[in-house]
């Protein structure tokens, strides 16, 4: 089946952009999306969240995931079966650690957010592990932010 094209423009940052960004955030947040850090199991702000809403990118907030697909894995970390699109999310090859995964970036701002799994639950079988401090939550019928001041104040 074909996916329709995202609506955001994923074009990234420039580098002024993208340093502007980044000044903004803690140092957590900073070493997770640009330094590819983990934050500590059971300990990020959005484990527990189960509000309805949207769940953006922390340096670019580009919609990542959606609260309709959330779920409790059991892991510590907030899990997703599923993106918010398929074109927000970038997969890598993960060899760190001595072990073989697959890391999640933005796929506008390359900023880092997690892992994904092949075991979670239907309908993917997927398990997105994402750190809460890569990540804001909006919730449902919020504005959007705008950080990039590029009109994209709506969900789809």
């Amino acid at each position: 089946m074909a996916q329709t094209p995202s609506p955001y423009d994923l074009s990234p940052p420039g580098p002024e952009q993208l340093e502007q960004l980044a000044a903004g955030l803690d140092p957590q947040a900073r070493h997770i999306l640009l330094s590819q850090g983990t934050e500590p199991p059971f300990c990020g702000g959005l484990l527990d969240n189960h509000a309805d809403g949207s769940y953006v990118c922390r340096l670019c907030a580009l919609p990542l995931f959606s609260s309709a697909c959330k779920f409790e894995s059991g892991s510590g970390w907030p899990s997703f079966y599923a993106p918010y699109h398929p074109d927000h999310i970038r997969e890598l090859v993960d060899l760190s650690h001595g072990m073989r995964r697959v890391e999640i970036r933005c796929a506008r701002c390359d900023g880092h957010m997690g892992h994904v799994f092949p075991d979670g639950p239907p309908p993917t079988g997927l398990r997105y592990c994402l750190n809460s401090a890569s990540l804001d939550f909006c919730a449902a019928g919020a504005p959007k932010p705008d950080p990039l001041r590029r009109g994209e104040t709506d969900f789809l």
